[in-house]
């Protein structure tokens, strides 16, 4: 991961347009990442299917697709964006529907690539906190296992044979932590 020189506001940030790259703004500094491998993104949209297929059906709110931006903070900016993401109907029902969401979303999801550090991730898991998602979710396909934080001291493992659920967030769904990786 690269950082950009320069201060930028989330604004401006949403004008660039760097061809090749996935990109965030972390306190008005631009960070470059290379596009994640197949194997990151079969699981992020596994899990994100199935996770779209609920929470549509039940009528819930809404599913985002990896690379959109959730303005998490201002002055200076922080725009980051996580590889699912869902948000409830009553939050949506407050956003406009253009531009970065204003906000963290209730639910974050984080595919752990090979080529990311540990500190890096949990730096996001952070923000994600900080800003006020009710819950982040680091999947780690090295370790076939789900990082389940509802806090920096509320901190859950799960693997193989264990279900994932998030009742509080979305009633009614569960998976699998096998059919996340299989």
């Amino acid at each position: 991961m690269a950082t950009v020189a320069a201060s930028l506001s989330a604004e401006d940030f949403s004008k660039l347009d760097e061809v090749g790259f996935r990109l965030e703004l972390v306190s008005g500094e631009v960070l470059k990442m290379s596009p994640a491998g197949q194997a990151h993104g079969r699981i992020a949209m596994r899990f994100g299917w199935r996770l779209a297929k609920f929470v549509e059906e039940a009528k819930l709110g809404a599913v985002f697709a990896a690379e959109t931006g959730f303005l998490l903070q201002t002055n200076p900016d922080t725009v980051r964006a996580p590889d699912v993401a869902f948000v409830s109907a009553e939050r949506l029902a407050r956003a406009a529907n253009e531009g970065f969401f204003p906000g963290a979303p209730d639910l974050a999801v984080e595919v752990i690539s090979p080529s990311d550090s540990w500190t890096a991730v949990e730096s996001k898991v952070f923000d994600w906190l900080d800003a006020g998602s009710r819950a982040v979710l680091v999947l780690d396909p090295r370790r076939n296992d789900v990082g389940v934080y509802r806090s920096r001291r509320d901190i859950r493992f799960l693997s193989s044979g264990e279900l994932l659920s998030l009742e509080d967030l979305i009633p009614g769904w569960s998976l699998e932590v096998d059919a996340i990786f299989e």
